[in-house]
């Protein structure tokens, strides 16, 4: 598979080391479970974690831009600095590698132009806040991404940031990292890396493959 040794080039190490990407450490997702869920959190309220147990607490959250658009090509989790041996794409319940063609993907659809990491437990808290909301507003509600996504990444003047730290609900400490995907719509595969204990090193997101 083209992509996963694209990936395993570029982030095997513990920093990237290409001149036509820009990297960044944006801030920390909370792990309550461990249980890592990726999507397009507009498009797919009940999505499967992946197979792969991710250790509990907080992680280091990277984004790499491709410099020429300035458009998000990777989004990144790191769970530790041990050595990662070898790379697999991840994979969520009922989902075999076994069973792609080469060059087919397991990834997640998106609609909105956004996508996310968020722990399976932030997942039912987003969904506990939505019904909420509809259930406060009625025919008023206007939907999850307009109640609570738009003004994380829209300030008063329109202009957008490309991610947000998110929380559904104020008194825990649950949260969801939001951010713009690539060139937008798409269909967007993840892969891990795992040391030699098998540990899972970190998760990254490809939206734009950059060689």
């Amino acid at each position: 598979m083209t992509h996963i040794k694209n990936i395993s080039k570029l982030f095997s190490k513990n920093f990237v080391e290409s001149p036509l990407i820009e990297s960044f450490e944006v801030g920390k997702i909370y792990l309550s479970s461990g249980k890592l869920v990726a999507c397009d959190p507009v498009l797919t309220n009940d999505m499967k974690p992946f197979n792969t147990e991710f250790p509990q607490g907080e992680f280091q959250v990277l984004l790499h831009k491709e410099r020429e658009s300035n458009c998000v090509a990777y989004g990144e989790i790191v769970f530790g600095k041990t050595q990662i041996i070898h790379w697999e794409m991840a994979t969520t319940e009922g989902q075999n590698l076994k069973d792609l063609a080469d060059e087919e993907v397991f990834g997640y659809p998106v609609e909105s132009g956004m996508g996310c990491f968020m722990d399976l437990d932030s997942q039912n808290s987003l969904n506990d806040l939505e019904q909420k909301l509809y259930l406060r507003k009625g025919d008023d509600f206007m939907g999850i991404y307009e109640e609570f996504f738009h003004e994380h990444f829209f300030d008063e003047k329109g202009a957008i940031d490309q991610y947000a730290f998110l929380k559904p609900d104020e008194d825990i400490p649950l949260n969801i990292f939001a951010f713009e995907t690539g060139y937008g719509e798409g269909f967007y595969a993840s892969y891990i890396g795992f040391d030699a204990d098998h540990k899972p090193v970190k998760i990254v997101t490809e939206f734009i493959e950059i060689q």
